[in-house]
C-alpha cells in the first residue's frame, strides 16, 4: 500500500489505513508522515469548499503504529474528540486487533502473553524484563492461531492478536521473547527469515471504539497486504 486509504471522516474524527513504512507522525527522518498527510488533506478539502483555513488544522494522534507496521488508525479533529478517544485508549474501550505471520509454532491454539517490558532509548528497542526493573511496564496481549504452515524453512504461524496494552514495540518484542518472532521483522527477528522480505508481517486489521460525539460503536477493518503476507497464499495453508 503506497497511499493512505480513508475509511471514514466527519467533523470529529478521521479513520484511515496507514501504509507500512510511513511514520504515524513526524519524526527525525523528516519523511512524509500520516498526520501531516491528513492535515494537508483537510486543508485542501476546506479550500475546495471555498472556506480556506486561516491556520493549520487541528489533528491529534491518539494512538500509534510503528513505522514499519501498517493498518487502521483513528485521529481526532477536535480537542474534545481527542480527550474522549484518549480516555478509551486508557481504559481499554478502544479494541485493536492485528494479523501476523510468526516464525515457529505457538505454545497453544489461543492464550495470553503477560510480561513486563522496558524501553531502551539508545537502541530504540524494548525488552522483556522483571517486574522490579526500573521503568518496567506491564504488557498484555491475547493470541489466536488461525493456521500453521510447514515449509522446508520451518514452521510459520498465521495468528490474530488482540493488544490489551500499548507498549513500545510490544507485539514485536513479546513474540520474539516467546520464541516466535515476526516474519520480516529485521529488528526483533535476527534470523535469515527476516532478511530480504522488505516488510514486517504485522498489520493492524481491526479497530473498534465508540464515536466521541455520538457514542455509536464503530468497527473498521482492512486485510493484510504486501510481500510479507504472500506466504499465506501457499497451497499448504
Amino acid at each position: 500500500m503506497e497511499k493512505p486509504e480513508i475509511l471514514h471522516e466527519d467533523d470529529a474524527i478521521v479513520v484511515c489505513v496507514k501504509p507500512d513504512g510511513m511514520p504515524s507522525q513526524s519524526d527525525r527522518s523528516m519523511s512524509r508522515d500520516l498526520a501531516g498527510y491528513l492535515k494537508t488533506r483537510i486543508a485542501e478539502q476546506a479550500a475546495k469548499k471555498g472556506t480556506p483555513l486561516l491556520e493549520e488544522p487541528y489533528l491529534a494522534v491518539v494512538h500509534r503504529l510503528d513505522r514499519p507496521v501498517g493498518g487502521v488508525m483513528v485521529f481526532a479533529k477536535t480537542p474534545e474528540a481527542a480527550a474522549n478517544l484518549s480516555s478509551q485508549v486508557q481504559d481499554g474501550r478502544m479494541v485493536k486487533f492485528y494479523q501476523t505471520v510468526l516464525c515457529g509454532s505457538m505454545p497453544d491454539f489461543e492464550g495470553t502473553f503477560e510480561d513486563y517490558m522496558v524501553k531502551d532509548g539508545k537502541t530504540n528497542m524494548s525488552r522483556v524484563c522483571t517486574k522490579d526493573t526500573k521503568g518496567a511496564k506491564k504488557a498484555v496481549l491475547h493470541f489466536e492461531v488461525l493456521d500453521e504452515l510447514e515449509t522446508d524453512q520451518g514452521v510459520y504461524t498465521y495468528a490474530l492478536i488482540e493488544l490489551e496494552t500499548g507498549r513500545h514495540h510490544q507485539i514485536r518484542c513479546q513474540m520474539s521473547h516467546h520464541g516466535v518472532p515476526i516474519y520480516g521483522d529485521s529488528k526483533y527477528n535476527p534470523s535469515k527469515k527476516a532478511k530480504n522480505v522488505g516488510q514486517i508481517a504485522l498489520i493492524a486489521t481491526r479497530l473498534e471504539f465508540d464515536h466521541p460525539v455520538t457514542a455509536e460503536h464503530m468497527v473498521f477493518k482492512t486485510e493484510p497486504w504486501g510481500k510479507a503476507f504472500e506466504i499465506l497464499d501457499a497451497e499448504e495453508f
